[in-house]
């Protein structure tokens, strides 16, 4: 099977979770948000906010993780994989230890002058984060074996353990609907379950599938190894803790300055913003493993090449439905809520064009990481990171509305993608510079500003309502293809939508 087909295979299980979870994500925020009110749910996110903390922490641990895994996969050194996966054992069980400790101290600073909670509310707002703690330690315990899986790139079983845990939270969110008690409080309790039973159900299987997964730490630890993915994790470890900080700042900032309502919104940007991210992180997690392989491997072209490529179909699969939803937002928002808190609309416009840059160099970061040199990288960008969240303080100081957060960071993101990450994507990997800026950037750029021109005269010109919203996701979604396939995407691009379009369609049934 050529890459290109393993790839689009594993894309296609990660979007039929995605169908599936989806579906289960936006009925239960729903249930959520109403059973809780938008002041605890605002104050959920943001003390158990750092459960979406987690979400980089864990990203950051796994991907250090997978590089080894993947990097040794493609040298064939099955043997070596054994001895990654017990020193990855050892490592994150210090790593969750740590943690633990951490959130401990950092706990007694919140609830004593950081958070804005209504004293009333306080006590419940520890239960959550004593209960956050616990689920920290699962989540951390649990990279090893997603490693493995992402290594092997077995989406299947992935996507049946990721429906597994929406069907969970989907539970939880119709427990607390019928709760008569604190709604909050066991909410926070039964979502910190949900990392253990993952974590067993990934457990269990890893173990009886796939042989490297031997828990022998005497038998299987070299120092020098233990050295190498400390350092490497290390350094990724930094960067991503100090993004981490930035990310949940923006929290803890909105709350200090404006209060739990304004969090409400800022929660339901994070859920629109996921929802619509994993378009494009579904295709990412199938590709990410085969760009390291091809650097274990010592194809470094076909690596960078593979990245490029990555690079125009992430965006491509994130601006194919955010644009739309950008536009049509209060509708969509209207139509979700009952009640659509203050600033949500905005806030949701913001971040998704925020997201939108990200995408455009995504599979850069991937490619650095491959080459095992990340040091000054991540040196950079950690320092980067924290500018964002103090200039905020600054300006909400002053009296600045809300939003302006949102601004900031958009500013910021596009410093470090489009200057840092394509300099040290050039130094590491041999990324052609002005290749990559005029034929991908401003190219992508091009064809969503011309996709959208009709959509956003139709949302001026037409009435509120789904008959705007299906004229306006028509409009778009032809304009966009069309341009994307003409104008953005090579020969042998173009030859790989080709056979999933051929693929599909054999699969569909016929008359």
């Amino acid at each position: 099977m050529s890459t290109a087909q393993r790839v689009i295979k594993n894309t296609g299980f990660l979007y039929a979770k995605m169908a599936i979870t989806m579906f289960i994500s936006l009925y239960t925020t729903r249930l959520v948000l109403n059973a809780l009110g938008a002041s605890d749910f605002g104050i959920f996110n943001v003390v158990g906010g750092a459960i979406a903390m987690l979400g980089f922490l864990h990203a950051a641990m796994s991907s250090a993780t997978q590089r080894f895994m993947s990097f040794y996969e493609g040298k064939g050194d099955t043997e070596k994989q054994k001895y990654i996966f017990n020193v990855s054992t050892v490592l994150h069980f210090g790593i969750a230890i740590l943690l633990i400790v951490v959130l401990l101290i950092a706990g007694y600073f919140f609830f004593n002058g950081i958070l804005n909670i209504p004293p009333d509310r306080v006590f419940a707002a520890k239960v959550i984060y004593g209960a956050l703690i616990l689920s920290t330690a699962f989540t951390v315990l649990s990279v090893p074996y997603e490693a493995v899986l992402n290594a092997h790139e077995n989406m299947l079983y992935y996507s049946i353990v990721g429906v597994v845990e929406s069907l969970l939270k989907l539970s939880v969110a119709l427990i607390i609907v019928k709760y008569a008690g604190d709604k909050l409080v066991l909410y926070g309790i039964l979502m910190a379950v949900i990392p253990f039973v993952i974590r067993t159900i990934m457990q269990v299987y890893c173990h009886k599938k796939y042989e490297e997964c031997v828990i022998a730490p005497r038998k299987y630890f070299e120092k020098d190894l233990m050295k190498e993915m400390s350092n490497f994790a290390g350094w990724s470890f930094l960067g991503t803790t100090i993004s981490m900080i930035s990310f949940y700042g923006q929290g803890v900032v909105l709350n200090f300055f404006f209060g739990t309502i304004v969090n409400a919104a800022h929660g339901i940007a994070n859920q629109v913003n996921g929802m619509l991210m994993v378009f494009s992180s579904n295709m990412l997690m199938a590709l990410n493993p085969v760009i390291v392989k091809k650097e274990g491997s010592g194809n470094q072209l076909e690596m960078i090449n593979l990245a490029i490529t990555g690079s125009k179909f992430s965006f491509a699969l994130l601006a194919f439905f955010a644009v739309p939803v950008i536009i049509e937002m209060p509708y969509i928002l209207k139509i979700w809520l009952k009640d659509v808190p203050d600033y949500a609309i905005i806030f949701c416009r913001l971040l998704l064009i925020k997201t939108l840059i990200e995408q455009m160099v995504i599979t850069l970061s991937t490619s650095i990481a491959a080459t095992g040199n990340i040091k000054q990288y991540q040196i950079i960008i950690s320092l980067l990171a924290i500018i964002p969240l103090v200039a905020t303080y600054a300006f909400f100081y002053y009296g600045y509305e809300p939003y302006l957060l949102y601004i900031i960071y958009i500013v910021h993101v596009s410093n470090r993608c489009f200057v840092i990450s394509v300099y040290f994507a050039n130094k590491l990997c041999g990324l052609p510079v002005k290749q990559f800026l005029l034929d991908v950037i401003m190219k992508e750029i091009g064809i969503v500003a011309l996709a959208a021109l009709i959509p956003v005269f139709l949302y001026y010109r037409m009435d509120f309502g789904v008959v705007r919203l299906v004229s306006i996701g028509l409009t778009y979604t032809i304009s966009f293809c069309l341009l994307f396939y003409f104008f953005n995407l090579n020969t042998k691009e173009k030859a790989i939508v080709t056979t999933l379009v051929e693929s599909v369609s054999q699969k569909l049934p016929r008359r």
